[in-house]
């Protein structure tokens, strides 16, 4: 079991739909489909071949949650690499299955580099580019016959813009000769879950089994990847990665991430996700991760830290007060989950709220695990904190924050500690 799976935080009654029962495939000890938890990914932006930034990227990347991590190997320099990267990895303590992405070449890497075919969790396999002409079949095969020779499993993944161009070609061809004649953006989608599908029933033939299989086929529009996997779903039953590629940078590429893969987890539809983020000048790679699991948790799919309830603000909270304890009280319970992780097991799915006047404050407040109602402009100044629904004390003066920050550790260590575990 995937030891980072937490239960579903949905409410009854209400919440997505049932989950799509895949083919299970364990990747490096992390269980992908079959009913278990959807899984984080990430993928590193640092050149594979210096081996000290991208063993301290994909560190940083596990500590912020991601689940498995993704590395480019283009070059036999970034394939020598990898073992290295595994091994420093494993002395620091970061346990996390390392994917290795492959394009054009990798079928000669992972020949020449035995060490890092055997280190690598998983294979990414792009049917676009895997060969062209007569090399295509004999290089995805030599691909898979070792990934059965190392038992590993492989992503075979398509992609809009590496698209199989003969397989294009083929299916225009066809579709011109139809009586009517199907729209051409909906002949390349044809042709980008074919490539998926005819290369996965390719590997089987091969003899790489179903349960070591994962399939994608990621565009960069919204309506397109939509339609897209509903037809990868409906017509097989591997394991799906799910994201939404080239997705854009800051607030447009989380938006049409979560708009897409909102409306296919909602269905059922994905065992793992990447939230192909561009990274903004000067934030760190971290960020994508963040936004998968905030995903996943506002769904009600997953629970990885408290999740903090806020008002946005209006004419009754011209204070920045409240904003600025919704941001400490975020910062902090993430900041405290990897401990609390391991501690206190739980603690992912308390329900935080951080209110900035009397309106909705104490209402919001009372259907939160722990809440504090601010005082807006012209109330009185104190601040009634509630748990489970119980009025507790009123703070005021100016430790407020530090004060409601030391009550959320309070609540923690009495509901999700040792001595809540024996019943004390």
């Amino acid at each position: 079991m995937n030891s980072h799976a937490q239960a579903p935080c949905a409410h009854p009654g209400f919440g997505p739909l049932p989950r799509r029962l895949t083919t299970a495939v364990r990747i490096g000890g992390v269980d992908v489909g079959g009913g278990h938890p959807v899984v984080v990914q990430s993928m590193t932006n640092t050149d594979t071949a210096d081996v000290a930034s991208t063993t301290k990227q994909v560190a940083e990347l596990w500590r912020a949650g991601s689940e498995m991590v993704r590395v480019t190997v283009n070059t036999l320099e970034a394939a020598a690499a990898v073992p290295r990267i595994v091994d420093k990895l494993a002395m620091m303590g970061v346990n996390v299955p390392i994917i290795g992405d492959f394009h054009y070449n990798g079928h000669q890497l992972l020949t020449a580099e035995p060490a890092c075919a055997e280190a690598l969790a998983k294979y990414r396999i792009n049917p676009g580019n895997v060969g062209f002409g007569k090399k295509k079949d004999s290089q995805f095969a030599t691909l898979i016959e070792l990934a059965i020779r190392y038992g590993k499993p492989v992503r075979i993944g398509a992609n809009w813009g590496s698209l199989d161009q003969a397989l294009a070609a083929q299916l225009m061809d066809e579709n011109h000769t139809l009586a009517e004649p199907r729209e051409a953006g909906e002949v390349l989608r044809e042709a980008l879950i074919r490539s998926a599908l005819d290369s996965a029933a390719r590997a089987e033939e091969l003899g790489l089994p179903a349960d070591r299989i994962v399939l994608s086929a990621k565009v960069s529009g919204v309506q397109e990847l939509i339609a897209v996997y509903r037809e990868l779903a409906r017509r097989g039953k591997y394991a799906l990665h799910l994201g939404l590629t080239e997705a854009g940078i800051g607030s447009k590429g989380i938006v049409a991430s979560s708009a897409a893969l909102g409306v296919l987890l909602q269905e059922g539809i994905g065992d793992t996700i990447r939230i192909s983020l561009t990274p903004e000048p000067g934030q760190p790679r971290t960020n994508e991760v963040v936004v998968a699991q905030e995903l996943l948790q506002t769904m009600g799919l997953r629970a990885f830290t408290p999740m903090v309830t806020a008002c946005p603000g209006c004419g009754r909270t011209t204070s920045t007060f409240f904003q600025e304890l919704a941001k400490t009280v975020q910062e902090h319970v993430r900041a405290k989950m990897p401990e609390w992780k391991v501690t206190h097991p739980g603690a992912e799915n308390l329900t935080l709220a951080v209110m900035g006047c009397v309106v909705n404050g104490p209402g919001e407040s009372r259907h939160a695990n722990i809440g504090i109602s601010l005082p807006g402009t012209g109330e009185a100044p104190s601040a009634p904190v509630f748990e489970d629904g119980e009025k507790t004390v009123t703070l005021r003066g100016e430790n407020i924050a530090h004060e409601f920050v030391a009550l959320i550790d309070h609540y923690v260590e009495r509901k999700f500690g040792a001595g809540a575990a024996r019943g004390g």
